[in-house]
C-alpha cells in the first residue's frame, strides 16, 4: 500500500468579536442572498441573538424564512424534514444560529437542496454510500451559541440513525459554512451543564486531531478528490489542536462555575472554533467512534441542566466517557504527544516515564470530568457490561473515525476500552 505524501487545510472563514451578530444582514446582502432560510434551534427564538438576527437580516431588506424543527440530537427524520423545507422554499442562502445540531441541520438542508439525492447517496459508508458531494453548494453563515462541537469550522455533519439506534454522518469539505460569526455574546444564555459538556467535547476535538493516525500513514487517494476530509494528524492542525487545548485548560472551569464569566465564556468559544480548524482536517477517532452507539442506544439517562423529554446522552458526555481508557491504549503510538497533550491541559510532566503518558492525560482528563461534574463511566448512564457487545457493534461500522486510531482498534480492543469505560475512577 502506497502511503500519502500530502495533506490538504480547509477551513470557513471566521470572524470573532463581541456584538458581530447584527453583521450578518450585512453579510447575506454582500453574498447577493435574496431568499434565506434561517435555521434556529426553538429555544433561541424569542432570546435576544434570535431578535438580533431576525433584525439584521429584515434591516438588509433580504426575505427569510424561518425554521425551527430542530432536535436537540439530530436525525435522520430530522434532516429529511430540514431538506425538504428548503427544497421548496427555493432559498438562495441559508443561516443556521444554534448549537452543532442545528448547524449540522443547516448544512443537510443546504446540501439536499442544493444537489437532490437518496438521503443515503452522501452519507458516510458503510451505513450510506459515501458518494462525495458534486461541487459547491449555497452560502451558509453559521452563528454558534454553544463552545463545543465547532461546527462552524467543519465540512461533517452529525445525526442519529433511529431504524439502527447509530450515530454517523455526513463529511465534506464543500459542507462547510462560508461564514462562522464567532461572537462571544451569544454563549450568555448557556446553562452550566451544557457549557461542560461541549466544553469537554472541545477537549476531545483537539485531543483527538493531534493523537490521530499521522496523515503520511494513511492511504494515498487515487485523485485529490478523493483525499478524505479526516486525514490525519498533521504540522498544521498540531497548532491548531495544542492550543485549544491550553485555552480549555485556562478557561473551561471558569466558564462553567460562573455562567456570567463573559471572558472565560469567549475563549471557550474562541477554542471551539480553532479545535474545529485542526480536527475538521485531521479528524476525531476512538472517543468519537465509541460515543456514537453511547449516545445511540441510551436507555433512560437525562442529563441534568438539558430540557429535554426523553432519554439523552449529550455528545460532549457520550465522548469523555470513553477518553480516559483510549488514551491509555493509544499512548504507546506517541508517548510524546500524549506527554504534550497533558501538559496543554496543565498537567506536569517534567519527571514523567514516556511509559506513564497515558495513564498522565487520561488522569488529567478525568480532572476536568469530576469538575464538571460528569457521571462516573458509562455505568452511570444505564450501561452495564452486558451492553458491551452492541456498543462494540454500534463502534465498528464508523470507519470513518476509527481508521484514524493511531493503534488499530478491532472487536477485542474496542470490547476491552468500553469495558475499561464502565467505571472510570
Amino acid at each position: 500500500m502506497q502511503h500519502d505524501t500530502a495533506f490538504q487545510m480547509s477551513a470557513s472563514n471566521i470572524r470573532f468579536g463581541s456584538g458581530i451578530t447584527a453583521e450578518v444582514g450585512m453579510d447575506l446582502r454582500d453574498l447577493g442572498a435574496r431568499r434565506v432560510m434561517l435555521v434556529i434551534d426553538p429555544a433561541l427564538v424569542d432570546l435576544p441573538v434570535g431578535h438580533v438576527v431576525r433584525e439584521a437580516i429584515s434591516g438588509q431588506g433580504v426575505d427569510f424564512e424561518l425554521f425551527s424543527a430542530v432536535s436537540v440530537e439530530p436525525t435522520d427524520a430530522s434532516f429529511r424534514a430540514a431538506a425538504e423545507a428548503a427544497t421548496a422554499g427555493g432559498f438562495d442562502a441559508f443561516v443556521a444560529v444554534g448549537g452543532g445540531s442545528t448547524i449540522d441541520t443547516a448544512k443537510a438542508a443546504n446540501l439536499y437542496s442544493t444537489y437532490p439525492a437518496d438521503f443515503f447517496d452522501y452519507v458516510n459508508a458503510p451505513i450510506g454510500r459515501g458518494l462525495p458531494i458534486p461541487g459547491p453548494l449555497k452560502p451558509l453563515i453559521a452563528i454558534p451559541t454553544t463552545a463545543g462541537t465547532g461546527s462552524e469550522t467543519t465540512g461533517v455533519a452529525i445525526f442519529d440513525y433511529v431504524e439502527q439506534h447509530a450515530k454517523t454522518g455526513i463529511a465534506h469539505r464543500y459542507l462547510k459554512p462560508t461564514l462562522g460569526i464567532v461572537d462571544s455574546d451569544n454563549t450568555r444564555s448557556q446553562p452550566a451543564a451544557v457549557a461542560a459538556s461541549a466544553g469537554l467535547d472541545v477537549l476531545s476535538h483537539a485531543l483527538e486531531s493531534y493523537t490521530a493516525l499521522p496523515f503520511d500513514r494513511r492511504p494515498k487517494p487515487a485523485r485529490p478528490l478523493e483525499r478524505p476530509a479526516y486525514q490525519g494528524a498533521n504540522p498544521i492542525s498540531d497548532i491548531w489542536a495544542l492550543r485549544a487545548l491550553e485555552i480549555v485548560n485556562e478557561s473551561l472551569l471558569r466558564a462553567v462555575r460562573d455562567t456570567s464569566d463573559d471572558e472565560a465564556r469567549g475563549q471557550m468559544l474562541l477554542a471551539a472554533a480553532i479545535a474545529g480548524i485542526g480536527f475538521g482536517n485531521a479528524g476525531v477517532h476512538l472517543p468519537h467512534g465509541m460515543s456514537y452507539p453511547v449516545a445511540g442506544m441510551v436507555k433512560r439517562f437525562r442529563p441534568d441542566g438539558y430540557a429535554v423529554d426523553h432519554p439523552l446522552v449529550p455528545h460532549g458526555m457520550s465522548v469523555i466517557l470513553n477518553t480516559p481508557a483510549v488514551v491509555r491504549f493509544t499512548a504507546a503510538a506517541s508517548p510524546e504527544r500524549h506527554l504534550r497533550a497533558a501538559a496543554a491541559l496543565g498537567a506536569d510532566v517534567r519527571d514523567v516515564r514516556v511509559e506513564d503518558a497515558g495513564s498522565v492525560l487520561a488522569e488529567r482528563v478525568t480532572y476536568f470530568m469530576r469538575e464538571t461534574q460528569m457521571p462516573n463511566g458509562l455505568a452511570a448512564v444505564g450501561y452495564t457490561e452486558a451492553d458491551i457487545p452492541q456498543l462494540v457493534a454500534g463502534t465498528l461500522p464508523q470507519h470513518r473515525v476509527t481508521k484514524l486510531s493511531p493503534i488499530p482498534a478491532g472487536e477485542a480492543e474496542l470490547t476491552e476500552l468500553f469495558r475499561q469505560s464502565l467505571r472510570i475512577w
